[in-house]
């Protein structure tokens, strides 16, 4: 609903796929601006063009910080 690209995942990391390096390590910069620490995956460790975040949920997460994780992507969408 926020407009991100989620890749399809069955662990509990949820790729969200940026593409350009650059969109992916300036969305990980926003969120790290808003207190939300997650990583930019980039070439080479995936193809050029498929640069994404690394969204590592865990059960120690609560609803809350799965609600400040999507406010904080929210904001990065506009």
């Amino acid at each position: 609903e926020l407009g991100f690209n989620l890749m399809r995942s069955e662990t509990p990391i949820q790729p969200l796929l940026a593409g350009s390096t650059e969109d992916a390590l300036r969305l990980s910069t926003k969120l790290q601006q808003q207190g939300v620490v997650v990583t930019a995956i980039r070439p080479p460790t995936v193809p050029e063009g498929s640069s994404r975040l690394r969204i590592t949920l865990s059960a120690e997460h609560t609803e809350e910080h799965v609600d400040r994780l999507l406010e904080a992507l929210d904001r990065c969408s506009h």
